[in-house]
């Protein structure tokens, strides 16, 4: 048997504390500060008054412009939505907390992004991912003028964000909100943001698809329903900015972009402005979205469990059970008895299959996701559902989820 000092013992114990200590850390499970991306005070979010959407019309004039006689009407147009609008778009900056080589957490400079000012009273509406993991966030105006802001509200499920600030007696521009139910393809759009650092940059072009099922990360496991795609150019640095119609309202948020190459090759997205009217007000009064959900523990199918339980389908949610009491099971949604184990998970087997959810099929968890994504607590909905060898529909009201 080998022997050790006190010293050498001391010392392997330490070396082992620090390796356990940076896997934990590594994996997400210990977190060296609290995170402050999201205010933990509710009070800060629930006295805001009723969030009301700012509108406001372009004026006619035009700044700068002395011979207006030289320009194409296309470009006068550009030219006028640019000056009255661009002061509404702000540039973010966030600062994370990172580790050093003696493991004490320092401050250092994250990315970047842009923002659109929604509401005179310094509500800005961004990207999810342009202020996620932030310590602090810097909002900087047109102006220069840089405010301290305070993330107030997430939707993971469609990437967006609501930043505030207090501009005190500031005055604001705002952006007003359209409504992208009517949007065209070929319909002319308008890009403001800050690609790779330069302030409030003007790009057009046209809407090249509508209805566009877009999963922002492969990390996310959520499927973005009814994304804008355009060509006009969105790069690093724009996500968070409004994209625009010809009537100056804010028809769209660009989010991302599709690149091999990390640069714009005239495929970009935006979420539709009709998502943001409909959760930023609970963004600003919650702090997150109240969604509606079907109380059960779902598993998606995949083809050994589809072997091993002989099941009747390829692609669904499995009911692993039902919550007891819930509406759920109430309206007649069973879950499974025969527990199964796979790698970590135990789960049960021989319960319904849900395969259609609301009207749209579902065939991951994503979908099943997405197919909720737009409901409330209290909803009902219709769910289609395999029994053995029989299809049925169910009625269910909807429950509020607990995650986010």
């Amino acid at each position: 048997m080998k022997l050790y000092s006190r010293g050498q013992v001391f010392f392997y114990s330490v070396t082992s504390a620090v390796v356990l200590l940076l896997f934990l850390i590594g994996f997400g499970v210990i977190r060296i500060i609290p995170e402050k991306s999201v205010s933990s005070d509710k009070k800060d979010i629930v006295k805001e008054d009723d969030f009301v959407y700012q509108t406001q019309s372009l004026k006619d004039d035009l700044v700068n412009v002395n011979d207006s006689g030289q320009y194409l009407p296309d470009e006068l147009e550009n030219i006028k939505i640019y000056q009255q609008l661009n002061e509404a778009v702000v540039n973010i900056s966030i600062e994370v907390v990172t580790l050093n080589w003696f493991l004490e957490p320092v401050p250092q400079q994250g990315g970047s992004g842009s923002g659109a000012i929604i509401d005179k009273r310094g509500f800005i509406l961004t990207n999810k991912h342009v202020v996620e993991n932030a310590y602090k966030v810097f909002v900087t105006l047109a102006d220069g003028t840089q405010f301290d802001g305070n993330v107030i509200g997430i939707d993971t499920e469609n990437d967006l964000a609501v930043v505030k600030i207090e501009p005190g007696d500031k005055k604001l521009v705002t952006i007003p909100m359209g409504d992208s139910s009517k949007l065209l393809v070929g319909q002319k759009v308008l890009a403001i943001g800050n690609p790779f650092g330069y302030e409030r940059t003007l790009t057009t072009g046209v809407i090249s698809g509508l209805g566009r099922p877009v999963q922002p990360s492969s990390s996310s496991g959520y499927i973005v329903k009814d994304m804008i795609q355009t060509d006009a150019s969105i790069n690093p640095g724009n996500s968070g900015g409004p994209m625009i119609n010809s009537r100056g309202e804010m028809i769209g948020i660009n989010t991302m972009i599709y690149s091999p190459s990390g640069g714009s090759i005239g495929i970009g997205f935006a979420v539709p402005v009709n998502t943001a009217r409909r959760v930023v007000p609970d963004l600003i009064k919650y702090g997150k979205v109240k969604r509606g959900w079907i109380a059960i523990e779902p598993v998606q199918i995949f083809p050994e469990l589809v072997r091993y339980a002989s099941l009747p389908v390829e692609k669904g949610i499995l009911v692993s059970k039902t919550a007891p009491g819930s509406k759920a099971e109430k309206a007649g949604l069973r879950g499974g008895k025969e527990p199964v184990r796979y790698g970590r998970s135990t789960f049960y087997v021989g319960g319904d299959i849900i395969v259609e959810t609301d009207g749209l099929a579902v065939n991951s968890l994503a979908d099943f996701y997405s197919a909720l994504e737009d409901n409330k607590p209290g909803e009902v909905v219709k769910v289609k559902i395999v029994r053995g060898k029989r299809e049925l529909e169910l009625s269910i009201e909807l429950e509020e989820r607990q995650r986010d």
